[in-house]
């Protein structure tokens, strides 16, 4: 990097030395809020994939509970009910 942009030639105007001063700090709050942007954004990311896996595992319970279900009621069908598998139903 240039001196004379860190340390102001004593020849620049008043002027001069506050524009320079001014461009610094907006580009410095610029950059911050850039970067503060961009770490908000990760965050929200990771916290939808966290909620995306909370989701598939509550599906997965359901469908877990939802076939422990079905098996159960097959169950007491097959006991109710006469059932015949379908190599059986040919012959007949």
């Amino acid at each position: 990097m240039h001196l004379a942009l860190i340390f102001p030639s004593p020849r620049m105007s008043t002027r001069a030395k506050a524009t320079l001063a001014a461009s610094l700090a907006f580009s410095s709050f610029i950059i911050w809020a850039v970067h503060h942007q961009q770490s908000r954004e990760r965050e929200d990311m990771f916290q939808g994939v966290i909620r995306d896996d909370a989701r598939r595992l509550e599906k997965m319970r359901q469908r877990e509970e939802e076939f422990r279900e079905s098996s159960r009621r097959r169950e007491m069908y097959e006991q109710v009910q006469n059932v015949v598998s379908s190599d059986q139903s040919n012959k007949i």
